[in-house]
């Protein structure tokens, strides 16, 4: 259950998220990033648990204004696969700070298991500037696909 720091339910590595994916048929990934970053960067593939991604983004590029819209067209979205406020909502972004102000939003419209996904899909930078090597859904070897 959130607390006074955190307006969301917590955060959570890739690899748990995967595992509630799995073994909780409502539960829903939301990936805030941009479309741009779908397209060239990858993205995660649900297929093995029979599930899609939810692709929303939280600020579009080129000025990375947040969308004032957004939790409630993902609360929309979600509702009509049948999950409501009590599903366990995982949110990813590039490297685990949009998904937590995404996560706090939907938290705020009285869902309560928004998760973010620790070092997102691409993790932080490594000792080189490179993203995927140390952390997050591609570094934990989940599954992934790209266009």
């Amino acid at each position: 259950m959130p607390d006074h720091e955190t307006p969301y339910a917590g955060d959570v590595a890739p690899k748990e998220a995967w595992a509630t994916l799995a073994n909780e048929p409502a539960a829903a990934l939301v990936d805030v990033r941009t479309s741009a970053e779908w397209s060239f960067v990858g993205l995660p593939d649900l297929s093995p648990l029979a599930k899609r991604p939810l692709l929303r983004e939280w600020q579009s590029y080129p000025s990375m204004q947040v969308d004032g819209g957004f939790a409630d067209d993902v609360a929309a979205a979600l509702s009509q696969t049948g999950a409501g406020p009590e599903t366990p909502v995982f949110f990813l972004c590039r490297s685990g700070a949009r998904s937590q102000a995404a996560a706090a939003a939907l938290a705020a419209r009285g869902w309560t298991r928004c998760f973010n996904v620790v070092g997102g899909f691409e993790g932080p930078l490594d000792g080189s500037r490179h993203r995927g090597a140390t952390a997050g859904w591609k570094a934990d070897g989940l599954p992934w696909v790209q266009s």
